[in-house]
C-alpha cells in the first residue's frame, strides 16, 4: 500500500488537505461498496507537520497531525508528498516555514521515474521556493501567476495549465484544483480503471485540463514605465476602437520598435496580444451578464468576423464563445 504524506502548516486550506485525504483513503473503496463488492484500498495517508502539532487551517478549522516531518528519517520509491494551499499570505507563510523550505529541498535530487511531491494551487510557492521548480514546467493559481513570475523566473510557469508535470514533481492550478491532481494521481499510482471508478463516485469532471476559463485578466501595472502605463490606460478605454501598431507609437511617442520592446518589458506581453486579451475580457463579461448574441458582442469588442473572433475566444479560454456562456453565464 503507497503512503501518501500531507504536509500540514498554519494558514494552509482546509479542503486542500482533508479533499486530498478523502481521495487517496477511498481510492477502490467507495466504487467497490456502490457496487457491493469487497473494497480494496490502494492508499495510506498522513498528515506531517512540523513538530506533530495540530495544523490551524485559514478557516479557523485545526487538524490533528498523525506526527511530524522532521521525524521521517526516508521516503520509500512510490511515497508521495503533497503540499497544499497557501491560504493565508503568502510571503508571511513563506517567511515563516524556513525550516520546512529547507526539509524540501531533499527532493531536488529525487530522480525522474515518478511523481513524488506535488503541490495544489499556491502551495507551488512552498516548491519553488525550496528551487523543486528551477528549470520545470510548473502551474499554481492564475491569479497569483504574476508575483510567481517575479519571485522564481527559473520556473517554466504554466498558469493556463490545470496540472502540470515535469519529472517527480507535479503541481495543480486553482484552489480546488487538487481533486484533479488528486485523480490525476490515483491513475499514476493505481492505474486509470480506479481512477475513472473514483471520479464517477466522487461524481467529479476529471477531463479539465486548462485554467483558462476561470481566470481573469492580470494586467501587469506595478512597473515604472510611465509611457506605458499611459498607453495602458488609453487601450482600456479604447480597446473597442480600430488600433494599429503606428497609431500606439504615436501616442506613446516612441518608435514601433521602442515601443514593443519597452510594452514587453514591462507587461510581458506584446501590444498586439495586450489588446487581445483586453477584447476577450470584456466579451467574456457580455457573455456572463447578457443574452446579448455572439455577433452583436464581436462587433462590441472591436472585432467584425465573428468566426476570426470565436477562434480567438477559444485560443484564450480554452471553449467556443457559446460554450462559455452556458458554463458561466446568468
Amino acid at each position: 500500500m503507497k503512503t501518501v504524506t500531507i504536509i500540514g502548516f498554519d494558514g494552509a486550506l482546509a479542503s486542500a488537505i482533508t479533499g486530498v485525504i478523502d481521495l487517496f483513503r477511498m481510492a477502490g473503496v467507495t466504487w467497490a461498496r456502490i457496487h457491493g463488492e469487497p473494497p480494496h484500498a490502494w492508499f495510506k495517508t498522513r498528515l506531517l507537520t512540523e513538530a506533530g502539532e495540530p495544523c490551524r487551517c485559514i478557516n479557523g478549522l485545526t487538524l490533528l497531525a498523525d506526527g511530524s516531518w522532521r521525524e521521517v528519517e526516508a521516503f520509500g520509491v512510490d511515497d508521495l508528498v503533497i503540499i497544499p494551499t497557501i491560504g493565508a499570505p503568502i510571503d508571511q507563510t513563506l517567511a515563516g516555514n524556513s525550516e520546512l523550505i529547507r526539509w524540501l529541498g531533499q527532493f531536488q535530487h529525487a530522480g525522474d521515474g515518478g511523481v513524488r511531491v506535488a503541490s495544489n494551487c499556491t502551495g507551488a510557492f512552498l516548491l519553488a521556493e525550496a528551487g523543486l521548480l528551477d528549470g520545470r514546467e510548473a502551474t499554481t493559481h492564475w491569479g497569483f501567476s504574476n508575483p510567481f513570475r517575479e519571485r522564481f523566473p527559473a520556473v517554466d510557469l504554466q498558469p493556463e495549465k490545470l496540472v502540470t508535470v515535469d519529472g517527480p514533481v507535479a503541481c495543480a492550478g486553482g484552489g480546488m484544483a487538487w481533486w484533479d491532481l488528486g485523480v490525476y494521481l490515483v491513475e499514476r499510482f493505481a492505474g486509470a480503471q480506479v481512477a475513472r471508478e473514483l471520479a464517477k463516485a466522487f461524481v467529479i469532471d476529471a477531463g479539465r485540463t486548462s485554467q483558462a476559463p476561470y481566470s481573469a485578466l492580470q494586467a501587469r501595472r506595478y512597473h515604472s514605465d510611465s509611457p506605458i502605463l499611459k498607453l495602458q490606460d488609453w487601450l482600456d478605454a479604447h480597446y473597442r476602437q480600430p488600433v494599429t501598431l503606428p497609431s500606439l507609437a504615436a501616442l506613446s511617442g516612441l518608435t514601433e520598435r521602442s515601443l514593443i520592446r519597452r510594452f514587453k518589458e514591462a507587461t510581458g506581453d506584446t501590444p498586439t496580444s495586450y489588446l487581445q486579451t483586453l477584447r476577450i475580457e470584456a466579451a467574456r463579461q457580455h457573455l456572463e451578464n447578457s443574452r446579448v448574441a455572439v455577433e452583436e458582442i464581436t462587433r462590441l469588442v472591436g472585432y467584425e468576423d465573428v468566426s476570426s473572433f470565436s477562434r480567438l475566444f477559444r485560443k484564450h479560454t480554452g471553449m467556443a464563445p457559446g460554450v462559455y456562456r452556458s458554463r458561466f453565464g446568468r
